[in-house]
């Protein structure tokens, strides 16, 4: 019996039962495959704009925000695809000291004119959410301006009231776990738009860069093993690397040269290596970077470090069709090892023992 099995596995070996648990699921559960692999293929845009749609003026969109995310750049890109001026049709608060008030003018406003309203880092204040609550209520009632939207962001926090998290719209921009699903992530967080038209050398870079983007993240789960210190890498530092590429890879068009060591110096000592602190952190940054940006990139490289003589490999492919690409990932990137950074097989036993803990402590 499959929950027997979880029992054993218990009890013989804790740092496997993440995994037994995935696979108890797969199994067990009508289309079980669906609940363990989460779908990755959507951009942030595209899961805010369906949850805009789903939106009303007494159901605001809550942001829970994870390290190093800030979602207001992204709801003042859907407010001019909506058709709204941010400058003029919505409203930004960043709550602390002395700006409950401020906040509570601009709802009055934003519910009247039809104006958008962003709260930031409403977990500062808790009392004024009691407040917002039942400002809400009260907008149910007399009936908003149909336009008017409400967006709140905080760190996750125990005093946020039940009723608004219940009457509220709540996304978070978390990485998933593991390699195959974050490079999937980071790749879809460019649309079709942003990679069909490119050159060749391009979406090649480009791809490496969702590789790198998803080392860095992945790491942090090995502790000290992964890095000396944990760093918020996160989804800007990807989109501001593309943007230094796609602008480096234009002026230098021309020369017909990849400038490799200005690509690198950028990635690695500016945009991810701007939250390095430690020195051995910043040398490791280096050496991924040195291993996976270079002339053989461009010829289908090894991705996987140290993997000679093993029974693994992930290359990077040649320039295809946006699909392609996410069809790659999924049927070419293997099944999760430590491996895939240069690692022993041995070095997950500790971060796996302790999920276990954390997820039993969760249960009880």
């Amino acid at each position: 019996m499959p929950f027997q099995k979880l029992l054993v596995v218990r009890v013989l070996r804790p740092d496997r039962i993440p995994s037994a648990i995935d696979n108890f699921v797969r199994k067990t559960l009508p289309r079980g495959d669906d609940f363990v692999d989460c779908d990755s293929t959507s951009s942030f845009q595209q899961v805010l704009l369906s949850s805009y749609m789903d939106s009303t003026t007494t159901t605001p969109i809550y942001f829970i925000l994870s390290p190093g995310a800030n979602p207001v750049r992204e709801v003042e890109i859907l407010a001019r695809k909506q058709g709204n001026d941010p400058s003029k049709m919505m409203h930004s608060v960043a709550l602390g000291q002395g700006q409950d008030v401020v906040a509570m003018n601009k709802l009055d406003i934003g519910h009247k004119e039809g104006h958008w309203v962003m709260l930031q880092n409403v977990h500062l204040m808790p009392t004024f959410l009691t407040d917002l609550e039942k400002k809400l209520d009260a907008f149910a009632i007399e009936g908003s301006n149909p336009a008017f939207r409400l967006f709140m962001s905080s760190d996750p926090a125990n005093s946020i009231p039940i009723g608004l998290l219940e009457k509220s719209i709540k996304l978070t921009n978390e990485p998933p776990q593991g390699v195959k699903l974050n490079i999937k992530k980071a790749f879809t967080f460019f649309s079709k738009e942003d990679i069909e038209d490119k050159d060749p050398k391009v979406k090649t870079i480009l791809f490496a860069l969702c590789f790198f983007h998803t080392v860095m993240l992945e790491r942090r789960k090995f502790g000290p093993k992964g890095w000396n210190m944990k760093y918020p890498f996160n989804m800007g530092d990807l989109r501001d690397s593309a943007v230094v590429l796609n602008n480096y890879m234009e002026n230098n068009a021309s020369s017909g040269k990849i400038p490799w060591d200005d690509l690198k110096y950028l990635f690695g000592e500016i945009m991810y290596g701007g939250h390095i602190v430690d020195n051995w952190d910043r040398i490791l940054c280096a050496a991924y970077l040195d291993s996976i940006m270079n002339d053989q990139l461009l010829d289908e490289a090894e991705l996987f470090p140290f993997i000679e003589g093993k029974p693994i490999s992930f290359k990077c492919p040649t320039a295809m069709p946006y699909e392609k690409y996410i069809e790659y990932i999924e049927t070419e990137c293997p099944a999760e090892t430590p491996l895939a950074f240069g690692m022993h097989p041995n070095a997950e036993i500790d971060f796996r023992t302790m999920q276990c803990i954390e997820l039993f402590k969760t249960l009880q």
